[in-house]
């Protein structure tokens, strides 16, 4: 049996980066506030403070393939931002197939009483956490 898993998942934006913490234990995951950012750079020293304050054991960055699995343009900048995030931190890295966490975050988020305009809702986070409970699902089988 491996030992539990922490992780920190983050969903890559240009002007927002989704945040979620979990762990395989119990396979579940929660959502954080997302970053800021610009142009898809977050402030390297809150990402920092966050990290030391969760402690995880692995950074996952969410990669969005296009429906073909295929790498999208987009992805090459998710990429990017996992090799500054392991160059900075020095935390292992893996990505993880985000094609419909978006679409799902979304459902989510109207289900929960959010409407219309999703730029002042946790999104981001939603899809987050969404990718990383797959991700941990996937990688505590056959334990």
């Amino acid at each position: 049996m491996r030992k539990p898993l922490t992780a920190l998942a983050f969903d890559f934006g240009t002007r927002s980066i989704g945040l979620a913490y979990g762990q395989s234990l119990t396979g579940s995951a929660r959502e954080l506030d997302p970053l800021p950012a610009k142009d898809g750079k977050p402030d390297w020293d809150q990402v920092q403070r966050i990290v030391k304050e969760w402690q995880p054991q692995l950074l996952l960055v969410g990669l969005p393939l296009n429906m073909d699995g295929s790498e999208s343009e987009f992805g090459v900048r998710a990429r990017k931002f996992g090799q500054r995030l392991h160059g900075r931190l020095g935390l292992p890295v893996e990505y993880a197939d985000e094609r419909l966490s978006t679409r799902a975050a979304k459902e989510e988020a109207r289900e929960r009483g959010h409407r219309g305009n999703y730029a002042n809702q946790p999104v981001d986070s939603i899809a987050a956490r969404i990718f990383l409970e797959d991700w941990l699902r996937q990688h505590s089988t056959g334990n």
